[in-house]
């Protein structure tokens, strides 16, 4: 079963003007599943990351220098990363809520990079304290399949 939501990534992956995408929901409804299956098949590389996983990523955004931020996310993850040929994956995201107000710098000073966040809609929401990157991300809703 293909779900609707693959097609919507696929339209985001080859828009001319694409943003970092934040992939948000309630949980438990696929969210990381579709992102890594979506970033296996589409991509020649997926750099994952868990946010919530990985406690060194709540420290990682003191500055949104995204040539750092690039090498440090190849380093937690393992793989080289190559624009338009990597699929950036931050899972939870709001773990790290300064990782949200970066993506703002990736769609300001490195559109070139392929930066999918995914996060529970209420931890989004509830983003307090930072920027949000309003007008600077695509954001695509994924509800529940009935």
């Amino acid at each position: 079963m293909e779900r609707q939501a693959y097609q919507k990534l696929l339209d985001w992956k080859n828009k001319k003007d694409r943003k970092p995408l934040i992939l948000n929901g309630v949980r438990q409804v696929g969210k990381t599943w579709l992102i890594k299956e979506f970033g296996s098949r589409e991509y020649e590389n997926l750099a994952y990351i868990n946010c919530d996983e990985v406690t060194a990523m709540k420290g990682v955004f003191s500055d949104f220098n995204t040539e750092r931020l690039l090498r440090v996310f190849s380093g937690i993850s393992g793989v080289t990363i190559k624009p338009g040929e990597t699929l950036i994956v931050l899972d939870e995201i709001q773990e790290a809520p300064l990782g949200l107000t970066a993506l703002k710098y990736f769609c300001e000073k490195a559109p070139e990079y392929h930066l999918a966040a995914a996060g529970s809609l209420p931890g989004i929401a509830l983003h307090e304290g930072t920027g949000f990157p309003v007008g600077k991300v695509d954001e695509k809703a994924l509800s529940p399949v009935i």
